[in-house]
C-alpha cells in the first residue's frame, strides 16, 4: 500500500515537472524555438487543431521560425491564429510559407520574462509541495486506520520528502538554465 502511494506521488510529481518544462518552452527567450508556437490552435475547416497538425514548424535560423502549411489555402488561417495567440510575433507571409522573426529583446523585457519564469517555477514548486501534502495525508490516514505503524509513517514521509527535494531541484535547475538563456542573448 505504501509503495503504491509513493509510486503514485512520483508519477504525479513527474507530470508536474513535464508540465513545467512545457510552460518554459512557451516562454520567449530571444531565440527561435518551435515551442513558442506549438500550443497555437488553428481553425481547420471548422475544427480547432494544433498548428503542428496543419503545418511543418521549424527554425530557419537562430532568429526565425518557419511555418510551412501542408495546404497553401491554410496560410491565412495560420497567420490569423498566430496573430490572435498573443505571443507577440508578427508573421511575414511569402508565397507558401510564414516567417516569424523573433525580435531582439530589451534589457527591461528580459527582466520581465525572467520574472515570469520565476513565477512559473514557484507555481510548479507549490504544485510539488501540494502533492507531498496530499500523499502525507494519505499515509497518515493509513496510520489512523491502523494499516501501518508509526515507523512506516516516518520512513514513508522521509521517502516522500526525498522525492519532493529531487523534483524541486530539477525545477530549480531548469529555471536557472532558462534564466541564463534569456539574459545571455
Amino acid at each position: 500500500m505504501l509503495n503504491e502511494i509513493q509510486e503514485d506521488s512520483k508519477v504525479r510529481m513527474g507530470k508536474t515537472l513535464t508540465s513545467f518544462e512545457d510552460e518554459l518552452k512557451k516562454i520567449r527567450s530571444g531565440r527561435a524555438s518551435t515551442g513558442l508556437v506549438d500550443h497555437i490552435q488553428v481553425d481547420y475547416y471548422g475544427s480547432s487543431v494544433p498548428i503542428t497538425q496543419v503545418a511543418n514548424v521549424t527554425t530557419e535560423d537562430a532568429r526565425t521560425i518557419l511555418v510551412t502549411p501542408w495546404e497553401k489555402t491554410m496560410l491565412g488561417a495560420i497567420e490569423k491564429a498566430i496573430l490572435a495567440s498573443g505571443i507577440g510575433l508578427n508573421p511575414i507571409a511569402s508565397a507558401d510559407k510564414l516567417r516569424l522573426p523573433i525580435p531582439s529583446m530589451t534589457e527591461e523585457t528580459r527582466r520581465e520574462i525572467v520574472k515570469l519564469v520565476k513565477n512559473t517555477a514557484e507555481n510548479a514548486r507549490v504544485a510539488i509541495r501540494n502533492i507531498r501534502r496530499d500523499v502525507n495525508n494519505d499515509v497518515k490516514e493509513l496510520l489512523k486506520d491502523k494499516e501501518i505503524t508509526e515507523d512506516d509513517l516516518k520512513s514513508s514521509e522521509q521517502i516522500i520528502q526525498k522525492q519532493t527535494d529531487s523534483f524541486i531541484e530539477k525545477i530549480d535547475s531548469l529555471t536557472a538554465s532558462k534564466e541564463e538563456e534569456i539574459l545571455s542573448i
